[in-house]
């Protein structure tokens, strides 16, 4: 299963619809050809009133390729970050909603390349080491006119220097603090779907 999220809006790409299929549901659609795919997005993103929409096929991963191929991929990485003794993680207050440190990946790098570099680019540190990969997460939204499908493979670490973060002013990074997991809450009302999707498959949440 995968959860393609429209903002705070959620489309769920499933070979399982019998089990993932959810009483709340607004749309859904049996993939049988890209035409009715691409129509069927263009609804959902069109009508907010929809919230919970599903697609279903008997391969997720084939599915997650058609959908992909309705927008222009933009791949990402990025990186839930511990201090040292693993007591508090990283979070930062980026346009004005709690995020975790990401950004685009650049053609030569690998996934682990692109998550540490965006780490020490938008929190100004170094000396981090990576201990294991978490799900991806998976959202659209529109340049212009153009739809993106953002695709952002997340990666747990661990921070082992002294230097206070700072933010990437120039990404509208406002600031980068440290977070201990009892203090997530005020924070979770005003973050990404996504984001909570990662703090989840991390078990903080």
């Amino acid at each position: 299963m995968y959860k393609i999220f429209f903002k705070d809006r959620v489309i769920i790409l499933t070979k399982r619809i019998e089990n993932d299929l959810s009483a709340d549901f607004s749309s859904i659609l049996k993939y049988a050809n890209q035409g009715e795919l691409q129509q069927f997005i263009q609804q959902f993103d069109n009508d907010e009133s929809m919230k919970r929409a599903y697609i279903y096929h008997h391969n997720a991963n084939e599915l997650l390729q058609h959908f992909r191929d309705c927008f222009k991929n933009l791949p990402a990485a990025g990186g839930l970050v511990w201090n040292k003794d693993q007591t508090a993680f990283l979070g930062m207050k980026r346009l004005g909603y709690f995020d975790l440190p990401k950004g685009k990946m650049e053609a030569s790098e690998t996934m682990e390349e692109a998550a540490v570099r965006e780490v020490e680019e938008e929190c100004g540190i170094s000396g981090l080491s990576i201990s294991k990969k978490l799900p991806r997460t998976f959202h659209t939204y529109k340049i212009k006119d153009q739809s993106i499908f953002k695709e952002t493979h997340w990666f747990e670490m661990v921070y082992h220097g002294d230097h206070t973060p700072q933010p990437q002013v120039e990404e509208n990074i406002e600031s980068v603090f440290w977070v201990r997991p009892h203090e997530l809450p005020t924070h979770l009302a005003n973050t990404y779907p996504s984001i909570i999707e990662v703090l989840k498959s991390a078990q903080i949440i």
